[in-house]
């Protein structure tokens, strides 16, 4: 619910930043900038799960709405939190098939033990 709240995870315009992608395109549509209001309001591929969220809480899903309603009762924060979860879910489980591609541009790869590299240089020889 994070990634979505602050638009910080695994979207086009964010990766594109943090120079991880080349540009800034949804991966799921195809649309020219993927953010996390384009997650919640635009993007075809989550109308299955817009449709669940809009029939729980049976409000528009501009983030505005969705905070104010997610804040007056528990049962709207718990439909969030199950929405964002299975839609970050899956964003995740693609950005990581797309680390992983060998064929995939090289901003798009995995950066493999960086933090494991580092950490190891701290601990004292065996």
């Amino acid at each position: 619910m994070v990634q979505i709240l602050t638009d910080h995870g695994c979207f086009g315009k964010y990766l594109h930043r943090r120079q991880r992608e080349e540009s800034s395109m949804c991966h799921e549509c195809g649309a020219p900038v993927d953010t996390a209001r384009h997650t919640l309001e635009e993007c075809p591929t989550w109308e299955l799960q817009w449709a669940t969220l809009q029939a729980k809480l049976g409000v528009d899903l501009s983030l505005p709405s969705i905070v104010n309603i997610m804040l007056d009762s528990e049962e709207a924060w718990k439909a969030m939190a199950t929405f964002c979860d299975e839609i970050m879910s899956q964003k995740e489980a693609a950005e990581r098939a797309h680390e992983n591609d060998p064929d995939a541009h090289p901003l798009r790869r995995r950066r493999a033990g960086g933090r494991a590299r580092r950490y190891a240089r701290l601990l004292p020889p065996p």
